[in-house]
């Protein structure tokens, strides 16, 4: 099973964040809001039926947060969560906000992994994406990093944004491997309705890459960090041998997840479920006021969403192929009783046929044609659902 928090704090919110961030909140209303998500996780701990394996603290800005109280955050949270089995730790950190102190408390809770959001090396792309950092941040705070014994370092960069050029794509990557990360994130850049940078460009203030440039960017990307040993395990994630990020492969393999504060969902399969059900999941407020009235209610409760066995074989689909071990026959069986053909046959036949799906080691994989068209053929697996 594993585990996600989420800080919502940030110095100033980026142009094309979509997620619940926001920013100029002082100590005394992140002790509050840290009490509170350690009281829903006294309330919910009884949720959690199966050892915690991995457990990711994203936001909004973690590294923010004081690192005194970082460090009694998360000391509290051992006392109520068993953490004696995870094995993957990770926070987000954004560049230039990490203090050797900060680092110092992450690696004594047992943090062994850091995610930073560098997205861009030139300094007018990250003016233009609203991000605080420069690109001089970033080599300081991975040096500190790797000085505070972190593990693991990925680095989140991003392709496609208004004003990058081929060549700005080309020397962001190869910043990024000067600094020898573990992992790389690389991905497209979508424009969130109702965010800054979404507005602009309907305006016409910015435009986009036109879609060849972006795929040429992602072709580049892929070759080079290839040729510097990285493998790509999933759409827009790179890994050195032995550093793919187990968290976020366990959301593709529909492990279940607890997810602790403001905004955060969660998807459990609790062993008294209606029958027909795969799983329930639910999603926290997204205000504070909403968020603290929900911890000091008498009774936790939020709404719940039901998956149904059909809705969740879909999802193990669109989920699996996204990465490149592709959608492995017998841990289908596992999930749904019964291999994929029995329900896909006529869809998986018709794919394969086409050069778009291939039949390898017990599992089914995109080829990299299909891997260019995944929404149209995810299309065709919705259409056929049983």
């Amino acid at each position: 099973m594993e585990l996600y928090i989420h800080i919502p704090f940030c110095v100033r919110k980026c142009t094309y964040c979509s997620f619940t961030s926001f920013p100029g909140c002082s100590q005394q209303e992140m002790e509050r809001y840290l009490f509170a998500v350690l009281r829903e996780a006294q309330l919910r701990k009884h949720e959690i039926n199966e050892p915690l394996e991995t457990v990711y603290i994203g936001g909004g800005t973690p590294s923010l947060i004081p690192a005194e109280l970082f460090c009694s955050f998360l000391s509290e949270l051992k006392t109520i969560l068993d953490f004696s089995r995870v094995h993957e730790f990770t926070t987000e950190a954004n560049p230039g906000t990490v203090t050797p102190a900060w680092l110092d408390t992450a690696v004594s809770q047992g943090i062994n992994r850091i995610s930073f959001g560098v997205q861009a090396f030139q300094d007018q792309i990250l003016q233009t994406l609203g991000r605080i950092h420069r690109s001089c941040d970033v080599a300081a705070s991975v040096k500190a990093a790797r000085e505070s014994g972190m593990e693991n370092i990925s680095l989140d960069l991003m392709f496609g944004i208004p004003g990058q050029k081929a060549e700005d794509w080309a020397e962001t990557l190869h910043f990024a491997l000067s600094l020898c990360p573990d992992h790389i994130s690389a991905y497209g850049l979508i424009p969130e309705d109702g965010t800054p940078l979404s507005a602009q460009l309907d305006s016409g203030i910015l435009e986009l890459p036109d879609p060849d440039s972006e795929r040429n960017m992602y072709d580049f990307c892929i070759r080079l960090l290839a040729e510097n040993g990285f493998e790509q395990y999933e759409i827009s994630n790179f890994s050195r041998p032995g550093y793919a990020c187990r968290h976020n492969i366990g959301y593709w393999d529909q492990v279940p997840y607890l997810g602790l504060g403001l905004s955060a969902a969660s998807m459990l399969r609790p062993a008294s479920r209606p029958k027909g059900v795969f799983s329930i999941r639910t999603t926290n407020p997204d205000t504070l006021h909403e968020y603290y009235r929900l911890i000091h209610s008498p009774v936790f409760s939020v709404p719940e969403e039901t998956i149904s066995l059909a809705e969740a074989r879909f999802e193990t689909v669109m989920l699996s192929l996204r990465m490149t071990a592709g959608m492995n026959r017998k841990r289908f069986r596992d999930l749904h009783g019964a291999p994929p053909e029995a329900f896909y046959g006529d869809v998986l036949r018709r794919l394969a046929s086409q050069g778009l799906l291939v039949l390898k080691d017990d599992s089914w994989l995109l080829t990299r044609r299909g891997m260019d068209i995944q929404n149209s053929i995810l299309l065709e697996f919705m259409e056929d659902r049983a």
